[in-house]
């Protein structure tokens, strides 16, 4: 099963088990983070699609580490003008370790589980 969610104004597949890097969170490392922007989620033949996001899902993860991307060379000339200017640019990341992935189906058993444990 996986998911695309959409945070930092990109839209990222997740799955459970593994690890995404997205746009720079704030938060802890080892603090737990959900995203509740789910477009669309896939398990097998049971698909949901959002319109524009899917009703009651959400992807819960964890904080593994912040850093920062390899570094780019921004360059820009002007020709016969004598104009250039170098510039380089490394792009801070969050990486998240993706726990679970919750539809609404799956959102209400486990509130019925706990209910019933309590």
């Amino acid at each position: 099963m996986y998911a695309i969610v959409e945070t930092g104004g990109k839209q990222y597949q997740v799955e459970e088990g593994r690890y995404v890097d997205i746009e720079l969170l704030e938060g802890e490392t080892d603090s737990k983070v959900v995203f509740d922007k789910i477009v669309m989620v896939v398990n097998g033949k049971k698909s949901k699609v959002g319109q524009p996001y899917v009703s009651g899902a959400s992807a819960e993860g964890k904080i593994v580490m912040h850093g920062k991307a390899k570094k780019i060379i921004v360059f820009k000339q002007r020709p016969k003008k004598g104009y250039r200017k170098k510039q380089g640019h490394r792009q801070g990341f969050t990486r998240v370790m993706i726990s679970k992935i919750r539809t609404s189906a799956a959102k209400k058993s486990a509130a019925t589980e706990e209910a019933t444990a309590e």
